[in-house]
This record gives structure tokens, C-alpha cells and sequence, in this order.
């Protein structure tokens, strides 16, 4: 990329696209165009048409896609396949037609065969069954990697597919129903040792910041604790959804956004093959993780894992030497990039 060049960073909003935006101003890139969702719908291909034949993109970062945790993608499996399927035909497809010179689009770990060897390599993308309960964002996301090595492989566009592992980070979506697992965790063992400390003042702050709402700050406190206890918060412990068994690999969205800008900088689609992992090479146990979270907050009570609720994929840990090999690794340490999180929900 050249500094000068018109950058389109779809999803600018999200956890990943803001870590990017942070990212390329701090690299020096200003001429960074964005629309929120009310400004250009992706699922809508003559709006995404009019604004590529407006704006003429040089280089495209395809972060935008409905995203969500494990209850999320298995209950709303139509809106996962359909929405992401749409914004990755019509973004790639109008990319090629006027002519961006790189595109740079982001995928998941979780298109990787459930029951795949560990650590997960590039080359064992559809060589098995998918896990049951993403199935249909991951089929969107490979949709997506296809059309980049297709549309590089019929008209020679440098279109680079990437796979980061579970992100955290700034910004990230704390809601008890639709989170990924590190922020929904943090976020309930947080107002665990709220509860037990009795600090129902914070704790209406946080259910009204999170919830966009003002129906807490005059709330009883028998009524902040019933809200809380349909969520798995009690005065002595915090429920914890699954096993605690699976193994789960974390990075932070900065670190994330760097490595995008290093390939779109250094690396053209002929480097990177099909696709190219992104993340960490380190993973622990969810119960690790809650363990880890509970450290940091100093909670006192205890965690109970509900074995009731679904595990999803037993591991996915990324095999990230192809990234290495390019020469590029992340900067954040888990524990750190956690105390991190903490700050912003603690404010």
C-alpha cells in the first residue's frame, strides 16, 4: 500500500475494524473512507456498486460481518449465512470490477474441521465436518476465501484471505447473550465481585452501559440481583457456560490490525497462499481463562461450569509458522491484553 492510496475499511465500527482504523492512522494512512450501516448496507449489491464507482478504492480491508458468540451463531443460523455470504459476494465481486489494487479479507478459525489435528494448518481447510454450532457462518466465511482465490486465480487480482483466532480488545461487544467467550466471562465474574462486594452503584452503571439503557440506575437491589442471577451472577459465584474443557487460543485486536497492515505492506496474495493464519500459537482451557479473569478482577467466589450448555469445537489452536516465517508475531501477552479490558468496563 502507498500512503496516498484511498483505502475503503469496511466494517470500521466493529472490534476488528476499529483496532484497524487505530492502526493505519498510526501508520500514517489518512485517506481512509468508512459508511456505517445506515450509510451503505453490504447485503445490498447495486448500494455497494454506486459506492465503489463513487469512491474508486485503491485498497479494501474486508472486516464487516455479523458476528457473535456460540448461542448467537447456532440460533440465528439463516442471518449468519445469508447476511455474511451477501456482504462478502458483493464487497469481492465490486473490489475486482473497479479495479482495487489489494484486498485484504478477514475470516475465522472456525472454518477449520471440528476434529482437525492440532495445531491448525492452512492446508486442512475442508478436509472435514464443521462444528455443528457455526457451521453456517464458517460456510459463509469459506465462501468468501473462494472468491479471493478465484477471482486472483481467473483475473489476477491480490486478494489475501487471513484466519485470526478468537479476538478480544477495545471496544468489544460485552452483551450476556451475544459475546464471544473471553469479554462474556469477564464481564460476569466483574459484576461477581461487584455483587459480593455489595457496590450496586457499579453495578447500575454497568448494566445501563452495556444494556444502552437508563432502566437500572434507580433499580433495588433485589431487582439488580434477580437481573443478574438470570445471567449466572450470584452473590457467591458466577456460572460459567460448558465444561470449562475446551481449549481456546486468544489474541488482541491490535495485534491483529498489525499483522493485516503488514501483509497488506509487505506480502501480495502469491505470499500468503489460499489462506494465512493469524494468532497467537498459544492456547489454554476455558476453565484457565476463567480461572486467569478471576485473578485479575480478584473475585473471591466461586465459578461453576454448566456442563448442560455446548462446549463447541474440543480445540482450535492456530498454526501460525507461515505468519512467523513472514516475519511477523504478536506483541500482547494474554494477561495483559485482559487488564486492559478490565479498564474499560471498569469505567
Amino acid at each position: 500500500m502507498n500512503k496516498p492510496g484511498k483505502i475503503y475499511l469496511a466494517g470500521h465500527t466493529g472490534l476488528v475494524g476499529s483496532a484497524l482504523m487505530r492502526r493505519l492512522k498510526d501508520g500514517g494512512y489518512s485517506n481512509i473512507v468508512t459508511r456505517n450501516l445506515q450509510e451503505l448496507n453490504l447485503t445490498r449489491q447495486g448500494e455497494v456498486e454506486a459506492f465503489f464507482q463513487k469512491e474508486k478504492p485503491d485498497y479494501v480491508f474486508l472486516a464487516a460481518a455479523k458476528v457473535g458468540g456460540i448461542y448467537a451463531n447456532n440460533a440465528y443460523k439463516a442471518d449468519f449465512i445469508y447476511q455474511n455470504m451477501m456482504i462478502a459476494a458483493n464487497v469481492i465481486h465490486t473490489s475486482y470490477k473497479y479495479g482495487v489494487k489489494k484486498l485484504l479479507n478477514l475470516g475465522s478459525s472456525c472454518i477449520y474441521p471440528r476434529d482437525a489435528a492440532q495445531p491448525l494448518k492452512e492446508e486442512y481447510l475442508l478436509t472435514g465436518p464443521l462444528e455443528n454450532t457455526n457451521d453456517a457462518y464458517a460456510i459463509a466465511k469459506i465462501a468468501a476465501i473462494k472468491l479471493c482465490r478465484h477471482y486472483n486465480e481467473q483475473y489476477g487480482t491480490n486478494f489475501i484471505s487471513v484466519m485470526p483466532t478468537n479476538l478480544y480488545g477495545p471496544g468489544d461487544n460485552f452483551d450476556f447473550e451475544n459475546s464471544h467467550v473471553l469479554p462474556a466471562l469477564v464481564r460476569r465474574i466483574y459484576l461477581g465481585k461487584l455483587l459480593m462486594d455489595g457496590n450496586f452503584d457499579a453495578i447500575r452503571r454497568n448494566l445501563d452501559l452495556y444494556g444502552r439503557t437508563d432502566v437500572f440506575s434507580k433499580a433495588a437491589e433485589s431487582e439488580i440481583c434477580t437481573e443478574l442471577e438470570k445471567h449466572g451472577i450470584y452473590k457467591d459465584k458466577v456460572v460459567v457456560w460448558g465444561s470449562g474443557k475446551p481449549y481456546r487460543e486468544f489474541m488482541y485486536s491490535d495485534d491483529l490490525a498489525d499483522a493485516c497492515v503488514f501483509l497488506m505492506e509487505n506480502h501480495e496474495a502469491k505470499d500468503t497462499g489460499e489462506i494465512i493464519n493469524i494468532g497467537t500459537g498459544k492456547d489454554l482451557t476455558i476453565k484457565e481463562l476463567a480461572e486467569l479473569i478471576r485473578k485479575i478482577v480478584d473475585y473471591r467466589g466461586e465459578l461453576a461450569f454448566d456442563a448442560s450448555k455446548p462446549d463447541g469445537t474440543p480445540r482450535k489452536l492456530l498454526d501460525v509458522s507461515r505468519l512467523h516465517a513472514l516475519g511477523w508475531k504478536e506483541k500482547t501477552g494474554l494477561e495483559a491484553g485482559i487488564g486492559r479490558v478490565m479498564r474499560e468496563i471498569g469505567t
